[in-house]
């Protein structure tokens, strides 16, 4: 059985490779970093508390003396680039589409015909497992298709890891806050504090809350994963569907989704909104947030009708 152990030592894989390649370039900060990670990867599962919270104390003091730095290794030349884009043109695109195509296409296989009988992936873990075969699947495509040099996919990784550096693994430690704060009984103040303001029974009220508070904790955050441990425990478990009996699925889900709405609106999403306008050289640090605001308030108020209407009036 495909277990998500795979996935973390996929993971932990290529993070040993740039790991590697810093260390044959003397970027020492650089390897030193991405060495620890993939040893989060590699045993994390296997360590205790205390040593993952030491793998994670050492990765955050490298980055804070500045340790990471950016890195320029050859890959293919600009000239080969925009050979292959003028010869190409949008069919370059292809093996980025074959890693959602393989998830997509593999779950539904996987769930709906006897393949999945096979009990070859690990359970509710389908849909992970199948990204990280795509991502093979494509890596294979791209060698093949364009012939490359060996390292460039390896290379190539590295400068654009080194050039996010420590944004890159933001979401994974923001996910893990959000999970402190939960044991910590944040989302029992919030929701007492939720529960004497909402009138009761008020549905759409507070659906509007949970929804409203997915963003807002997204956006002090940094990362609906880790606003959601503590909005569910909150709100959205026991009062919208323990109280209420709504759909835990669509809550869920689409709860998730205004979060993320949170995210296209905060500069706390330095990897997303932060680190473009820095590798596109904007005038403007806030440029991409300003230009997603228009997208953001309109989708997280479909959210919240999505929520009313999947969770309660369709599902009751």
């Amino acid at each position: 059985m495909i277990t998500y152990e795979w996935l973390f030592i996929l993971a932990g894989a290529f993070f040993a490779i740039w790991a590697l390649l810093s260390l044959r370039d003397r970027k020492w900060g650089n390897a030193a970093f991405w060495g620890l990670l993939a040893a989060s990867f590699f045993f994390g599962s296997h360590l205790s508390d205390f040593a993952n919270g030491v793998l994670v104390l050492a990765m955050v003091g490298i980055a804070g003396v500045g340790g990471l730095k950016r890195s320029d290794p050859p890959t293919t030349t600009l000239e080969e680039r925009l050979n292959f884009s003028a010869l190409l043109g949008n069919k370059l695109f292809v093996p980025a589409l074959i890693v959602p195509i393989t998830a997509v296409a593999g779950t539904l296989l996987y769930n709906y015909t006897p393949f999945g009988e096979t009990g070859l992936f690990e359970e509710r873990r389908e849909t992970l497992i199948l990204f990280g075969i795509g991502v093979l699947f494509a890596l294979a495509a791209a060698m093949v298709w364009l012939r490359p040099p060996v390292l460039a996919p390896a290379e190539e990784g590295r400068r654009l890891l080194d050039s996010i550096g420590w944004a890159a693994i933001l979401p994974q430690m923001l996910a893990a806050l959000g999970a402190v704060f939960a044991l910590a009984g944040v989302g029992d103040i919030i929701g007492a504090m939720a529960g004497a303001v909402i009138p009761e029974g008020s549905i759409l009220l507070t659906v509007i809350v949970f929804a409203l508070g997915m963003a807002l904790f997204t956006m002090i955050m940094g990362n609906a994963f880790a606003a959601f441990p503590v909005m569910a425990a909150a709100i959205g478990i026991p009062l919208l569907v323990e109280d209420y009996g709504g759909n835990p699925a669509v809550i869920g889900a689409v709860g998730m989704l205004a979060g993320f709405c949170g995210t296209l609106m905060t500069p706390m999403a330095a990897n997303f909104n932060i680190v473009p306008a820095a590798l596109l050289e904007l005038k403007d640090q806030n440029g991409v947030i300003k230009q997603q605001i228009g997208t953001a308030i309109p989708l997280w108020v479909c959210n919240v009708v999505i929520i009313y209407v999947g969770a309660f009036l369709l599902w009751t």
